[in-house]
């Protein structure tokens, strides 16, 4: 079952907006001002917080109208401005920075009328800045080549701080030939995201468990026996090794989606991801969080650090959700765990490798650098990646 990824977002460092808006003053709304933004690989509606209802009860038939939900024939939510998977099914919801900072977000089903509140999309993050300066939610300082706008993310209690290009008037410039990223086909400006402090977004913990490898009859014995690295960094992920999966599933065939691999494989994994947010102390039938994410070595001649396949709602996705592919570059430089073990194995292997501190992913779009820091005292500083982003439309919205 697939479904969007709202999330709300404040802006930390908003000054007075240039432009004004109409406050929602009554229960019936069928329009609303939006925009409709890429970030990284993900599409997304963009609507300010002022704009909706001040009970975020009365969001969900708004959201599910907005994005064409549930479609639960076709799944494709032609009747709305949803795309029929995770990835291009989401919502943002941006405000000004209060000292009540709101901690709301919002999952939406696509064949069905599910609405979650937890997590975060990371592609999308890195449109906040950006869309918060073409709405006049903030100044625009002239006279720089680069902006940072700190966002505070409401679902996971956590900053984000975005920096990219602007104009001479203070306007983001996000059409410089400067970057690519692996899905996309063309070259844009750089985005660079700096999730600070991601650690224990939702549970607290990097480790919820307490041990960076939980092994299989440690607890709910009723679980395939397969070893499993629980790691909460941005998004918590449920992370398993994939030459320990082929005892349960026919590997190949479950990535190619072929049948019966795909439903057994579906099976598999969802008990394992349930098993995991019960080890991580959440709600196992939010499908939303925690994500699993299958991993491998790469092949011998590729110079990627570590393979992964992740899943996104129960399907798999076409490149790698990035808030999963964030809290895998911190797996990897946290000792024991899956990703750590195959990152060093790859490493290994091969001869005179230039040092870094990025770990590349390969994933099936093609690859992505994600760098961590990590502080004196073991703890993450922040998390980093690279997105590029294109404002697309803005106007009405109807739901």
């Amino acid at each position: 079952m697939a479904q969007a990824c709202p999330a709300e977002f404040e802006l930390v460092d908003q000054r007075n907006a240039s432009r004004t808006r109409t406050s929602v003053s009554s229960d019936r709304i069928t329009a609303l001002p939006a925009s409709f933004i890429r970030g990284g690989t993900s599409k997304g509606v963009f609507l300010r917080r002022e704009d909706l209802p001040r009970d975020v009860a009365d969001w969900k038939p708004i959201l599910l109208g907005i994005l064409g939900s549930p479609d639960p024939q076709y799944g494709r939510q032609l009747d709305g401005m949803g795309g029929g998977v995770s990835s291009l099914s989401k919502v943002c919801v941006v405000g000004a920075a209060s000292e009540e900072h709101r901690k709301q977000g919002i999952d939406v089903g696509i064949r069905d009328d599910a609405i979650d509140v937890s997590g975060n999309c990371g592609n999308l993050s890195s449109m906040i800045g950006p869309y918060a300066l073409d709405e006049g939610m903030i100044d625009n300082l002239k006279g720089k080549q680069k902006r940072t706008v700190r966002a505070f993310n409401t679902n996971t209690q956590k900053i984000i701080d975005a920096t990219f290009p602007v104009t001479e008037d203070g306007l983001p410039k996000l059409n410089i030939p400067q970057t690519s990223v692996a899905g996309v086909p063309r070259t844009a400006s750089e985005i660079l995201l700096d999730f600070v402090d991601p650690a224990g977004a939702r549970t607290g913990k990097l480790l919820p468990t307490g041990s960076p490898i939980d092994r299989p009859g440690d607890s709910y014995d009723s679980s395939p026996l397969v070893a499993i690295s629980c790691v909460d960094a941005t998004n918590p992920t449920v992370f398993v090794r994939a030459a320990d999966l082929r005892s349960q599933i026919r590997l190949q065939g479950y990535l190619c989606g072929e049948q019966p691999d795909l439903d057994i494989g579906t099976e598999v994994l969802e008990a394992l991801r349930q098993n995991g947010a019960r080890k991580m102390g959440l709600d196992p039938q939010a499908q939303a969080q925690p994500k699993i994410a299958i991993l491998s070595a790469p092949a011998e001649r590729d110079d990627a650090d570590v393979v992964v396949h992740a899943l996104s709602m129960g399907v798999l996705h076409k490149a790698v959700p990035m808030t999963l592919g964030l809290c895998l570059g911190v797996a990897a430089n946290a000792e024991g765990t899956i990703a750590h073990e195959i990152v060093q194995e790859a490493r290994a292997g091969r001869a005179k490798r230039a040092r870094t501190d990025l770990v590349k992913i390969r994933h099936p779009g093609g690859t992505v650098d994600v760098g961590a820091e990590f502080g004196e005292d073991g703890k993450v500083k922040s998390a980093r990646v690279v997105r590029t982003g294109r404002i697309m439309m803005k106007g009405t919205v109807y739901w």
